[in-house]
């Protein structure tokens, strides 16, 4: 099946979902940084609520008291067809998406239109992938999963990392996250909804294991040690059963440029051991009772989808991860950071994807693929104009046996994010890599 010409359609981008909370986050991002000529057009199953959207982009640019309305409904496939027929690129923040995601995937991938979500639930990745996958690899779809802060910062921040190490070398790389945010009611019946769904988690995970080809002669994993105290900075680290580390891994079997034994260890990071044993008592508690209906639709009931945190509680939110990669003989610690993660970063991370799968020139793949692997380099080209942050704190040769001396190269806060400059350590600039001359150049090519 030849891929299908997207061209001449006409929208280059559709927000599925835009009256929700992180929709209209969206939304307001869109009417600020679309580019002169984009055609756009929100999508919704009410009307009423689609207009009301409107009216608060229209403040923001009165040109926008036109823009396209659509209708359109998860139960409807024949509505989700005509939004995936006429758009380039799909947005969608309709979820928890496996409850509500898969007709849209399946429309994008049918068409040939490229799709991106904000999706952490690894069941509904898993799922479409084995669902959707080989159609959308014909049809030239890109199905591009976990856009907000699952997986972004962690996905593009690994990158980072992995571009400042040697090639062709094992490479061990962990993650330290921390942060400071709330969650909206949406998020909330999403995390329950995944917590209840422990046994087709685990059915989908195996059932993509078994469809998946494994990269030819190379290794990718995602590990993870119990919680420990880390020596060198002192925090507690506990391991995050999120979908982040198996979209790092996914990356790492799609590029070469991981090397021909990549690992990755994904962790929160705590100052104080009783914050890290309640945060774990916490979450089983939730979990326990997310397996009990009666429980889950009492905790269901005390947050309403739609609502979220105020704009002043967004304001005082932040993230910051820390990776720290080794192999070579070399040792570099980077780190990805910027303010509210789960909806002002996440909504910017949404949206500069979903502009830079309809308007860079990013490398050709098709099917379900991770950001790293579809517009690494534009997309983090991207959100380092849009404010997030992506800086080398430390690079160093790691001393063998016969080495007496460590030299460690001056901390730089400007880094150039697709590799080391050729002229060796030392201040890098903001840049794109120069081609295949670069110690950061990935090949261009169609994944087979």
């Amino acid at each position: 099946m030849p891929h299908i010409e997207t061209g001449r359609r006409d929208y280059d981008l559709v927000l599925f979902g835009a009256t929700g909370f992180t929709g209209g986050l969206t939304a307001e991002y869109l009417a600020r940084h679309v580019p002169d000529g984009c055609r756009w057009a929100l999508a919704g199953r009410s009307q009423e609520k689609l207009e009301a959207v409107r009216s608060r982009l229209a403040a923001i640019d009165p040109s926008l008291a036109a823009l396209p309305l659509l209708t359109a409904d998860v139960t409807d496939g024949a509505s989700l067809l005509a939004i995936a027929s006429a758009a380039r690129v799909v947005i969608t923040t309709v979820g928890p998406y496996v409850e509500h995601g898969e007709p849209l995937v399946a429309a994008c991938a049918g068409a040939g239109t490229d799709y991106v979500d904000i999706t952490g639930e690894s069941e509904f990745v898993d799922a479409m992938y084995t669902g959707y996958h080989k159609k959308a690899v014909a049809s030239g779809a890109r199905l591009v999963h976990a856009c907000g802060f699952d997986s972004v910062p962690h996905d593009l921040g690994v990158r980072l990392t992995v571009l400042q190490l040697p090639e062709g070398v094992p490479l061990r790389v962990r993650g330290m996250l921390r942060a400071r945010g709330t969650v909206s009611g949406g998020t909330f019946h999403s995390a329950i909804a995944a917590m209840s769904r422990s046994r087709q988690t685990k059915q989908a995970s195996s059932a993509r294991r078994k469809a998946e080809p494994r990269p030819a002669g190379r290794r990718a994993r995602a590990v993870a040690r119990p919680p420990h105290r880390d020596r060198k900075t002192g925090l507690w680290l506990v391991p995050l059963p999120t979908v982040d580390p198996i979209v790092v891994k996914r990356s790492a079997a799609a590029l070469e440029r991981y090397g021909p034994d990549f690992e990755y260890a994904h962790y929160v990071a705590v100052k104080k051991l009783p914050v890290m044993l309640g945060g774990l008592a916490g979450v089983g508690t939730l979990a326990a009772a997310a397996q009990v209906p009666p429980l889950r639709r009492l905790m269901l009931g005390r947050m309403t989808r739609g609502e979220g945190p105020s704009e002043e509680r967004r304001a005082k939110s932040w993230f910051s991860v820390r990776f720290v990669g080794e192999g070579g003989g070399a040792r570099v610690v980077t780190q990805v950071s910027g303010g509210d993660p789960g909806y002002g970063e996440t909504s910017k991370m949404l949206a500069e994807s979903a502009l830079c799968l309809a308007f860079d020139d990013n490398p050709e793949t098709s099917g379900q693929v991770t950001t790293a692997a579809a517009m690494g380099e534009h997309l983090t080209d991207r959100l380092l104009k849009a404010g997030l942050v992506f800086e080398v704190l430390e690079s160093e040769d790691i001393p063998s046996a016969q080495q007496g001396s460590k030299q460690r190269r001056e901390r730089v806060r400007a880094v150039d994010v697709h590799g080391p400059a050729r002229g060796g350590p030392g201040p890098l600039p903001l840049r794109p890599s120069s081609g295949p001359g670069s110690r950061a150049y990935v090949p261009r090519r169609r994944p087979s």
